[in-house]
């Protein structure tokens, strides 16, 4: 929980201008952290700092059209915000486009663009564009599936500290034999998951004839069944 204290010097700082601190005061009233919770009121500081064309403002006013934050869903006019930041560069704006292009929402299913804008994003440092790169090459999803590429993606992603990355990377170590180190990303992908992850993968778990993935398919049940739903937002790197 942010202070009270912090909540007002942030909130100072935006309505004094500061585009980063409007979005930090955006995604504040959109979790309820350290505020009463309002999405309408998050969706108006993401639109002050998206049109003073801070990128960030610009990709969270996204968010707020892609899942219906303080106003209806549109995936079109979420499309339309991504792109638009991604095209200036911003890493979470590409993962968001591509994330609305790999599945066809507010825009032509286009799973080449969607790759392309991943792999902008993963060369930036973005982990979980590296683990969906993963999954292109292990799944095949544009050519024939590429083992040694997923390994690498998968690699990239565990060590930019994407719990997600972390458990695909165990997978393929555990397949390959490389029982400890596999044993070791998964524990650091169960720490560091939300609680749909966890509820995701309890079951693959628990049903695995190892006894050792299956007692962390039990503590992955246990803490999806303490942790409530996970969250939707997406807060800004700053923020993390």
């Amino acid at each position: 929980m942010i202070p009270a204290d912090e909540v007002r010097r942030i909130r100072t700082a935006a309505t004094f201008g500061s585009t980063r601190a409007q979005v930090l005061l955006g995604q504040i009233c959109i979790d309820g952290n350290g505020v009463p919770r309002s999405r309408t009121e998050g969706r108006r500081w993401f639109e002050k700092a998206a049109a003073a064309g801070s990128v960030e403002g610009i990709n969270m006013l996204g968010r707020c059209h892609e899942f219906g934050w303080g106003g209806p869903v549109d995936p079109v006019k979420a499309a339309e915000c991504y792109r638009h930041a991604a095209l200036r560069g911003y890493d979470w704006a590409q993962f968001n486009l591509a994330g609305l292009l790999h599945e066809g929402q507010g825009v032509l299913r286009d799973r080449r663009q969607a790759c392309a804008w991943y792999l902008r994003a993963a060369r930036q440092g973005h982990a979980k564009a590296a683990n969906m790169l993963g999954h292109y090459r292990e799944e095949g999803w544009l050519h024939r599936p590429r083992p040694r590429s997923a390994f690498f993606w998968y690699a990239r992603a565990a060590r930019g500290g994407d719990f997600r990355g972390q458990f695909n990377l165990a997978r393929l170590l555990f397949a390959a034999g490389s029982r400890e180190p596999a044993l070791i990303w998964l524990d650091r992908a169960i720490e560091g998951g939300i609680p749909d992850f966890w509820a995701d993968i309890a079951p693959v778990l628990s049903a695995h004839p190892d006894p050792s993935l299956r007692r962390y398919g039990r503590r992955a049940s246990m803490l999806a069944a303490a942790g409530g739903s996970a969250g939707a937002s997406q807060p800004p790197p700053s923020a993390r």
